[in-house]
């Protein structure tokens, strides 16, 4: 499959090193080392598929332009439109030219976070009753010089989509809405401290979801407490070590049995990402669903804090 790069920033490069013979070039409007300046003056018998790796504002027009040439696109998270209508007109796009449209959510492929999710499938743990999350690193700084980060909702639809994919990949989308809990801008003008939560159900559990640009060490963990005990993974590969402890329930109440499991290795997600990429482009799928499902949680992150949807196109 002979792909191509847009953008060619940080993400870009990591893409490319990832796709090795796969990239026939690059494209970027600024950087002078891309191969063309404009995904227009890329022949299209050229490449199968496009690595969109650009700031939020220009993905809809590059992947309207694409989808209408039925080239397949793996797209940096996040996709938002601003509208339900504009996601969906994606996703016709897609179906009518028979190509495959993927939104980038690489922490799917944690190995212990993979997991979670089949221990949560199983059944291991039973009902979950509650789940925390946690997400930060330290790039406060680096989001302020950029020219285009710093701002709307800053952290929110930054490291918060990656927890919201991961509730949905967990545990599916959950009935009651997700509202702001607290949100603060310590040292951005955006947002770079928040937390984001969802009341539980008979259905699906409380969440609690927190993010921040102000860990000055980069930090994960995701605690599932359950009717038949808990799992625990804390840190990701990329920092490693990884590891999923599970615990037991022990009734009426007493010391749980313990299971963990621990990973260490270089962050393995891009690669094993890729590599689905490739399948879905063989056998045809989307995940825009999920982005409409996230925009639309964020759309009422907007209307609760008055922002303006500075990421919209």
């Amino acid at each position: 499959m002979k792909s191509i790069v847009v953008g060619l920033g940080i993400q870009g490069c990591k893409r490319r090193r990832i796709a090795g013979d796969d990239a026939v070039a690059t494209v970027d409007p600024v950087n002078s080392d891309a191969d063309y300046h404009s995904i227009e003056q890329v022949p299209l018998g050229a490449y199968d598929a496009a690595l969109v790796c650009t700031p939020d504002g220009a993905k809809l027009a590059l992947l309207e332009y694409l989808l209408s040439h039925g080239k397949h696109v793996l797209v940096e998270k996040p996709l938002f439109a601003g509208s339900r209508d504009k996601l969906e007109h994606l996703r016709k796009l897609a179906e009518t030219n028979g190509a495959v449209c993927y939104t980038a959510y690489n922490h799917r492929f944690e190995p212990n976070l993979a997991h979670l999710k089949r221990v949560l499938d199983e059944g291991r743990i039973g009902r979950p009753y509650l789940v925390r999350m946690f997400y930060g690193n330290g790039t406060a700084a680096d989001v302020r010089r950029s020219p285009w980060r710093d701002q709307g909702l800053g952290v929110i639809p930054d490291l918060g989509s990656h927890l919201l994919d991961l509730v949905d990949f967990l545990f599916g989308r959950p009935e009651r809405p997700f509202e702001v809990w607290t949100s603060n801008c310590l040292e951005n003008s955006a947002f770079d401290h928040a937390v984001i939560g969802s009341a539980g159900s008979m259905e699906t559990p409380v969440f609690q979801l927190e993010m921040m640009l102000l860990s000055w060490r980069n930090s994960f963990y995701c605690e599932v407490f359950a009717e038949g005990g808990s799992a625990h993974v804390e840190c990701l590969c990329k920092w490693g070590p990884s590891t999923l402890t599970i615990r037991e329930r022990i009734l009426p109440s007493g010391k749980p049995t313990e299971q963990r499991f621990t990973v260490e290795r270089p962050d393995p997600t891009w690669a094993v990402e890729y590599e689905h990429f490739q399948q879905l482009c063989q056998t045809g799928g989307t995940n825009i669903g999920t982005d409409i499902w996230i925009d639309s949680v964020l759309a009422g992150f907007h209307q609760q804090l008055g922002g303006t949807r500075k990421w919209a196109a």
